[in-house]
């Protein structure tokens, strides 16, 4: 039998809110339990989570120990092409690939739960 998915999707700015540290803490604890599938979608400013530099977001230490475990995923993370700065990311470490609404909308089809943060 096949493992449930998860969707974790973030929408809330890195530089101004500790959320989308949250959401990563989650999305690693999540992935840990090895109990569901899970992937990573940042929507809008969410994108600049994948940065090079941590340190210019809230609650970087959350960023910086929780973030390699989430990249450990076999996928990449997914950002919409709503987030349009890819010149944040030019140095960035992390895998990621932008995707379309449409492709979006397929994701949370896929999905059998979805964290919205």
């Amino acid at each position: 039998m096949p493992l449930p998915k998860t969707l974790v999707m973030v929408e809330t700015d890195p530089r101004t809110s500790p959320r989308p540290a949250e959401a990563i803490r989650i999305t690693a604890g999540i992935g840990a339990w090895k109990k569901t599938d899970v992937t990573l979608l940042l929507r809008g400013a969410a994108g600049y989570c994948l940065q090079e530099y941590a340190d210019e977001l809230v609650d970087e230490e959350n960023f910086s120990h929780y973030l390699p475990l989430v990249a450990e995923q076999p996928r990449p993370v997914y950002i919409e092409n709503s987030f349009t700065d890819t010149a944040a990311l030019e140095s960035s470490p992390w895998k990621y690939e932008i995707i379309t609404e449409e492709r979006v909308a397929e994701l949370i089809r896929a999905n059998n739960y979805l964290i919205r943060l």
